[in-house]
């Protein structure tokens, strides 16, 4: 039997959003940003466990007033993030056993839906890596040097990538263990796949899948969640 699972990513300190504490933690309709972003995982029926990884002075708050007191009981394992990103994602690849497909999200992207998991989990099978994302709804410029238009992108063809990026288990693992390896940095875990010359699937997302990473941004998350209500 298929196995699939997540790894949600909050090691971050969100520097961006000059608050006191980190803004996985900010509380929005009453419950903390990272709660809504694990729990649509935790409730889903496709994905058997989720890998939590935050800072390592975090982790008795995570699992005390999130995982324990919000039940989200599909929490296996909270680990350790390290120095980058792409660090805190290897960590939690390395505690996975007998897994197909893993997921790998933000742990500020609290909107993500069913749908945007369960056509991850799809495309991976079909594709072995896939991302969902947006076409952007502005024009997209490159400015030369001088800071003139240099050219105009044609938006169809642009793609702004969000998180979940879905993937099967050992082409991920093995593609971040190489650049690990070889002192690599990506900027994201489809830039990791596509960095050995592997093939990744756009299929899309949704503009209310946001990332909050600004104070603007906490705004738009309280009207999303007073229309899904």
């Amino acid at each position: 039997m298929k196995s699939n699972y997540a790894i949600i990513v909050a090691a971050g300190k969100g520097k961006r959003m000059k608050m006191p504490i980190n803004k996985q933690f900010i509380y929005i309709q009453g419950r903390p940003i990272l709660y809504y972003s694990i729990s649509v995982f935790s409730k889903n029926p496709l994905i058997d466990g989720i890998v939590l990884v935050c800072a390592e002075d975090e982790i008795e708050y995570c699992k005390q007033e999130i995982v324990k007191k919000y039940n989200l009981d599909k929490v296996i394992k909270i680990v350790i993030g390290g120095k980058e990103r792409q660090d805190s994602v290897f960590n939690g690849l390395k505690v996975l056993e007998n897994c197909d497909v893993v997921l790998i999200h933000d742990g500020v992207r609290p909107f993500v839906t069913d749908r945007i998991i369960e056509d991850g989990i799809k495309y991976s099978n079909m594709y072995g890596a896939c991302a969902c994302g947006i076409m952007p709804k502005d024009t997209i410029k490159i400015k030369n040097k001088e800071g003139f238009t240099y050219k105009t992108l044609k938006r169809k063809e642009l793609f702004m990538a969000q998180t979940p990026q879905c993937f099967k288990y050992d082409l991920i693992y093995d593609c971040h263990k190489k650049l690990i390896n070889n002192r690599i940095q990506v900027t994201d875990d489809t830039t990791a796949v596509e960095y050995f010359g592997n093939k990744v699937y756009l299929y899309e997302g949704s503009y209310d899948n946001i990332k909050i990473t600004t104070p603007e941004d906490l705004f738009i998350a309280e009207n999303i969640l007073k229309m899904h209500k």
